[in-house]
């Protein structure tokens, strides 16, 4: 396979990940000649193994709620052409007592109001009245309105069909051995694209592995779980809880969040080690994935202790109100640790290197793309996330 089995290529792109996925569609939408090239026979990585939530209300105020927000249209507007489940009910972040409650009244009276985050925050009668009462054992809810659900395993496969069906060319089983200066080397032969972006996860050693050596990457692995309730629950929500607001980035900095975090370290300290915060995510099928748990290295081990699934099945049971059986185990993984969430690499004047730094790719990854893309073809300034991310 040489140049002339591909015919000209104006964008090609090295990655079939979520962000491999949303720099071809921008591309392919300017009408541009698109190919993907994925190293393995389907996406296998960290775009499939998720919880696929959209979570627009825990991104930082600025750049990031900006991607969340255009990312969350551009979901819903490939969902209907790509035939994929995106639910808009949106999610509910639990506070189990006053300490996760104060974290939601100060995020309410401050940030929601400054930076229009699109959320309520339900008490009383109104929490009492969610699900004939199933969540009466809480202290309030705060309930993000904006934010989606896709069942990933299921929206990527569709969002390749859609994209091939839109004259994207895709080459699986083609490893990128090199990319440089309008050429790629692959292990199926050489090919020439006027443009390359490479999405390549958490892989830094394949492609420009000095460049990212010097950033000092790590991975995060992370425990999954798909269950099933042993009642009827028919759950349509995400539901997160009070521990989220020590991760998300919308919460986090807040000072009710410290004072969360100093009770959790003291307290709960196999939650502190373990970096467990809860996160439930209903399938089209009556199921709920179920995690999540943090570990960072420069290889994502293979070993998983029972004692993660153990707390994160308890905190799952306690949140939600009911017994649950598993029926399946996996291990997330994505890129962590970077100088931002995400970085934009210009490696030449033809290649282009989009790595994310958090977990939060299938929320922001859309819309980065669309930024990346716009600015190539303009000239224009590469998203900078130190640079704008507020």
């Amino acid at each position: 396979m040489g140049n002339s089995s591909h015919g000209h290529i104006d964008v090609a792109v090295v990655g079939a990940g979520i962000l491999g996925l949303a720099h071809a569609f921008a591309a392919s939408r300017r009408g541009l000649r698109v190919a993907v090239f994925e190293r393995s026979s389907a996406p296998l990585g960290a775009s499939i193994r998720n919880f696929g939530m959209v979570l627009v209300t825990g991104q930082p105020p600025g750049l990031m709620h900006a991607l969340a927000r255009q990312s969350r249209e551009l979901w819903l507007h490939l969902a209907p052409r790509a035939h994929f489940s995106a639910r808009e009910t949106g999610s509910l972040l639990f506070a189990r007592d006053a300490r996760e409650h104060a974290v939601l009244e100060e995020f309410m009276i401050t940030r929601a109001r400054q930076h229009g985050y699109d959320v309520s925050l339900l008490q009383g009668e109104r929490l009492a009245a969610l699900y004939n009462g199933r969540f009466r054992h809480h202290r309030s809810a705060l309930h993000g309105m904006r934010d989606l659900q896709l069942y990933s395993r299921e929206a990527i496969p569709a969002l390749v069909c859609y994209l091939q069906s839109q004259g994207v060319q895709f080459h699986f089983n083609t490893l990128v051995k090199e990319a440089g200066d309008g050429m790629l080397e692959t292990s199926a032969g050489d090919v020439h694209a006027e443009r390359t972006v490479v999405c390549s996860g958490h892989d830094y050693q394949t492609l420009f592995a000095d460049r990212l050596q010097a950033m000092q990457l790590k991975q995060c692995r992370l425990h999954m779980l798909r269950a099933v309730a042993q009642a009827p629950l028919p759950l349509t929500h995400a539901v997160l809880t009070g521990l989220s607001c020590t991760h998300y980035g919308a919460f986090a900095d807040l000072p009710a969040a410290a004072l969360l975090q100093a009770h959790i370290k003291e307290h709960s300290p196999a939650l502190q080690r373990h970096g467990i915060h809860l996160l439930v995510s209903p399938t089209p099928y009556q199921e709920l994935i179920i995690g999540d748990s943090h570990h960072y290295g420069n290889d994502a081990l293979p070993f998983q202790q029972e004692e993660v699934d153990t707390l994160l099945l308890q905190l799952a049971e306690h949140t939600l109100g009911v017994n649950l059986k598993v029926v399946e185990r996996w291990q997330g993984v994505y890129g962590a640790k970077g100088p931002g969430p995400f970085s934009v690499l210009s490696i030449d004047d033809q290649t282009t290197a989009v790595l994310m730094h958090s977990g939060v790719g299938m929320s922001v990854g859309l819309a980065l793309g669309e930024r990346v893309m716009a600015a190539l073809i303009s000239g224009n300034n590469l998203p900078d996330a130190a640079r704008d991310l507020f």
